[in-house]
């Protein structure tokens, strides 16, 4: 029986993952792969810590080379490919080739979209100056490196507050630069709770770290060598010898919307559960797809990796006929600032709100240890619930020694819709060196049922 002809655009997570499981279950289709980079599959999570690393090559976040990808995974991979328009009625792609320019039609029997997100870039004098960068792609790792290793040690100004810019702040200090954060709302990690938002301040300010708020940019100005050296905002300016942008991402959809497709409210390519699209035939997965959210029992986006695997995973096999169900997210995800771990799951107080819940929240604090076993730190847990139901809806961890794991509790129970005296009863490990016989988690689920509906 003849293979179908699959088409992936996108080789990084939710691409590869496709690509490989299209062909591992149906070895007679061809799958063909079109990625605009020069690499594949490689872990972009990683690269702050491997930028930390002066003694490490990038190269070595590589988790599948384009050479297995062909020789032993039989995948037909073409790096340095653009997909540039996609026509769903004739399921035809235009690509082009972008080492020489040339442009060509290819035909496919099933699409699956994995373009992922662009970073922001802004559009003000001076940042694209030889010095500024984002840190998306595996290129923009390469070039953050050789600037970071040209201006070491110096001065770096981070734009955004968000998770790259907490940890790359970390490493920026770490390698000896003077760290600014320069941000255009008054807190860090927005959306978060200001308990939590004050732990990660307040660990940011006792390493150094200088933090500026309510800054609207102007521009950048160069030396005479031509590189960055001042960064100028509504605040004066702020020296710079490596300038990074990290002020958001968002999903790449332009190919979706040349080949008709529906976009969700997010603003990414709407899918259902099997990651189909709105046209029959072609999927989306990873950071250009929505993805159902078991707490809000509908779509939204949050583009993790993670996700990225599974839903590209899911999105090659129901290109062969498989049938399955991506069962959706949570929303869980965190972060490390020295050796403070940070995570959060589920939806925050102000989404809570927005999507018309009545929410309350406690915050606790509580040894990570049993009392009288030496070590033990104070490990901050912020839930919320919804009021009237006692319906857990998100919550958030704070602290060091192993802290954040406890955030894959509270990402259970949101799955499993638990509500805050399920919480409560959940029969937790208790061992003095590794918890104390109330865990955090329960003392806090011992204050949230004191404010929602159920005694």
């Amino acid at each position: 029986m003849p293979g179908k002809k699959i088409v992936v655009v996108g080789g990084v997570a939710a691409g590869m993952s496709a690509a490989s499981q299209a062909k591992r279950r149906s070895p007679e289709s061809r799958v063909i792969v079109f990625e605009r980079g020069k690499q594949i599959s490689y872990g972009a999570c990683g690269m702050p810590y491997n930028i930390g690393d002066p003694e490490r090559v990038l190269e070595d976040l590589l988790v599948l080379s384009p050479k297995v990808a062909r020789e032993k995974r039989g995948i037909e991979l073409y790096t340095r490919h653009e997909a540039v328009s996609l026509d769903s009625g004739k399921r035809s792609l235009q690509v082009r080739q972008l080492e020489n320019g040339e442009v060509f039609q290819e035909s496919f029997d099933e699409l699956i979209l994995a373009t992922g997100a662009r970073p922001t870039r802004l559009k003000l004098p001076g940042f694209d100056l030889p010095g500024v960068s984002v840190l998306r792609d595996f290129e923009d790792g390469k070039r953050v490196k050789e600037a970071v290793a040209h201006s070491r040690p110096g001065k770096a100004v981070i734009i955004g507050a968000g998770y790259i810019s907490m940890e790359m702040a970390h490493v920026l200090k770490d390698l000896g630069f003077a760290v600014s954060i320069l941000k255009r709302k008054r807190s860090i990690i927005p959306s978060w709770h200001p308990d939590t938002i004050a732990k990660v301040e307040e660990e940011l300010l006792m390493h150094g770290v200088e933090i500026h708020s309510d800054v609207s940019l102007e521009a950048c100005e160069s030396g005479p060598d031509g590189r960055v050296v001042r960064v100028l905002s509504n605040q004066g300016g702020f020296e710079a010898d490596l300038v990074l942008v990290a002020a958001g991402i968002h999903p790449n959809v332009d190919l979706a919307i040349s080949g008709g497709l529906r976009l969700g409210e997010t603003g990414a390519i709407w899918v259902d559960q099997r990651l189909q699209t709105s046209v029959e035939g072609i999927r989306a997965a990873g950071d250009c797809a929505e993805a159902y959210h078991r707490v809000l029992r509908k779509n939204a986006w949050i583009p993790l990796g993670t996700t990225a695997n599974k839903q590209g995973r899911i999105a090659g096999a129901n290109a062969v006929g498989a049938g399955l169900r991506f069962h959706g997210i949570v929303g869980t995800t965190g972060f490390k600032i020295w050796d403070l771990e940070v995570a959060r799951t589920g939806i925050s107080m102000e989404k809570a709100r927005a999507e018309g819940f009545d929410p309350v929240s406690v915050t606790i604090s509580q040894s990570s240890r049993a009392h009288g076993y030496p070590g033990g730190t104070p490990v901050q847990v912020s839930l919320f619930a919804d009021g009237p139901t006692g319906i857990l809806l998100g919550g958030e961890i704070v602290g060091r020694d192993s802290a954040a794991m406890r955030i894959n509790i509270l990402a259970t129970a949101l799955a499993s819709h638990l509500n805050a005296e399920d919480l409560q009863n959940l029969d937790l490990v208790y061992s003095p060196p590794i918890s104390p016989v109330w865990d955090p988690v329960l003392v806090a689920a011992n204050q949230l049922i004191k404010k929602v509906g159920r005694k």
